[in-house]
């Protein structure tokens, strides 16, 4: 059998837990806790990702080797398991400490691209699991399997997932939280990311005033992920956030550029890295609607709705900065930064739409066009997915042959009524497209290029969920190797560039989703 080569990287540098046992408690003083998972009683695949595999250097690997190690009933040799500690604030209320309930990193391997972190989700309780048990489903694991792979080959920075597996195990879960728990299938997804720290890995230290513990987990994380602001001190620290909060920045963008909406931007769930990390109640807008979130338990506030990610992301990194200020003590420096952000957002933010809408970079982005392109689309329930890539089927010196393609990507019963704006804007938008220095088809290249055909739909990660509850894997599969080109016509896949069916509007795991998992 293949030798995988490990490294503990994090366990040999960073102070742990003295107590051995796994049990639920609060610990002090240590950036992770020495853990094992759980045994599973009989696992068995469901997918497996060949070309993060390939990347990983486990191609080679036996299938057969790899299941144990990627259920949890084996070790990799030479690694030590352990779950982090780590706080947060969840829905704005800090809710001290949280750390890996159910997520054990496993092993750390070197891959094409550098050393990698390999982590089970749902492999069993850790001290951090509260009263939870540790376990995941498969509903919840196909979804976050899917996702991580839809993400990564959208260009959107991801966490990734190398494996999905059955453990053979029963899960107990009420997945709206109203009192009807059922039992559901077991499973684990093999997450893999160059680190998992968060945000909520330095609140706990500072927030206990553990902070030795604080200054060598930050000195850890810059000498291993951002070694070129070279050795740690005070400007060195205030250089550290200001990447992470360009790095966030960034990454809201992102989620915007491609309509995507995360349901539980909570401190403990925003990577130190600008990552997207932790595919829960997650969705893609449909009807273009700046206030929907995904998350049943976010229904009332919609704290983390599609329109406010970046805001939220903004008060996150405030929080960053508090855990940090022990490090930097510059109030005014930590502020700047974070009104860099605040200045920056709005000009970024109109730079990419106006690039979704096929423009050169040397073009002036017309700030009122895309206000009011952005109001007709929430007014029209346009389907934000269909509409900004067809518009390569745009003809400048014919906008209104358009209209049909836009009204057929609405959602809306009463949409004729918006007409006489659409052809405005439709208008606008054809002499500025005249006025534009791209030629017809490198704006159409553009528009393919920066406007996916096709995304995770949750209606069709549930259509994939109902399947695999019948042991049938084929539409995991097919998703799997859809998701692999989103950017590309793919006239054989045809069928999931489409609005959302009527069926799947209010259908639980469509458009209801809950943090249960």
């Amino acid at each position: 059998m293949k030798k995988i080569e490990v490294s503990n990287i994090f366990t040999d540098d960073l102070p742990g837990d003295a107590e051995q046992r796994n049990f639920v408690r609060q610990v002090y003083e240590a950036c992770y806790s020495e853990v094992h998972p759980k045994a599973t009683s009989q696992p068995a695949w469901v997918h497996f990702n060949s070309s993060l595999a390939e990347e990983l250097n486990l191609s080679e690997v036996d299938r057969r080797q790899l299941l144990p190690l990627l259920s949890g009933n084996a070790d990799f040799e030479g690694a030590k398991p352990y779950a982090m500690c780590y706080g947060g604030h969840q829905f704005g209320n800090w809710a001290g400490q949280l750390g890996d309930g159910r997520a054990i990193n496993v092993a750390e391997i070197k891959g094409k691209s550098g050393t990698q972190t390999l982590q089970l989700k749902g492999s069993g309780m850790t001290p951090y699991s509260r009263h939870a048990d540790g376990l995941a489903v498969l509903r919840s694991s196909i979804r976050e399997y899917l996702c991580s792979e839809a993400m990564f080959y959208l260009g959107v920075p991801t966490t990734r997932a190398l494996s999905l597996v059955l453990t053979g195990d029963s899960v107990e879960r009420d997945i709206l939280y109203n009192g009807n728990p059922q039992f559901e299938k077991g499973a684990i997804v093999c997450r893999v990311s160059p680190s998992f720290l968060r945000f909520g890995n330095f609140q706990i230290f500072s927030s206990r005033g553990e902070l030795n513990v604080l200054k060598t987990l930050t000195d850890f994380t810059i000498k291993h992920y951002f070694p070129h602001l070279g050795p740690p001190n005070k400007d060195v620290y205030l250089q550290f956030f200001r990447e992470v909060v360009n790095g966030t920045l960034d990454l809201m963008l992102e989620w915007e550029r491609v309509g995507f909406v995360h349901g539980v931007m909570n401190t403990d769930n925003m990577s130190i890295l600008s990552l997207t990390i932790d595919y829960g109640p997650y969705g893609w807008l449909e009807d273009y609607d700046p206030t929907w979130t995904p998350n049943t338990t976010d229904s009332q506030h919609r704290r983390y709705r599609f329109g406010n990610q970046a805001q939220i992301g903004l008060w996150n990194l405030l929080q960053l900065g508090n855990a940090l200020f022990p490090l930097i003590e510059d109030v005014s420096a930590l502020e700047e930064i974070l009104r860099d952000y605040q200045t920056d957002y709005p000009q970024k933010h109109l730079k990419m739409v106006w690039a979704k809408l096929g423009f050169s970079n040397e073009s002036e982005p017309n700030q009122e066009m895309v206000a009011e392109l952005q109001k007709l689309m929430y007014q029209g329930e346009i389907d934000m997915t269909i509409f900004f890539r067809n518009l390569n089927k745009f003809q400048a010196d014919a906008p209104m042959d358009f209209w049909e393609v836009v009204k057929e990507s609405s959602y809306s019963q009463t949409f004729e009524q918006f007409r006489p704006n659409w052809e405005n804007w439709l208008n606008s938008y054809a002499e500025a497209v005249l006025n534009d220095k791209l030629d017809s088809a490198s704006r159409t290249a553009s528009i393919n290029k920066i406007n996916p055909k096709y995304v995770l739909r949750n209606y069709m990660a549930q259509l994939a969920i109902d399947e695999a509850d019948k042991e049938n894997y084929d539409l995991v599969d097919e998703l799997y190797h859809l998701l692999q080109n989103p950017y590309d016509e793919q006239p054989n896949m045809e069928k999931w560039f489409a609005k959302r069916p009527d069926w799947a509007k209010h259908k639980v795991g469509c458009s209801m989703l809950s943090c249960s998992s």
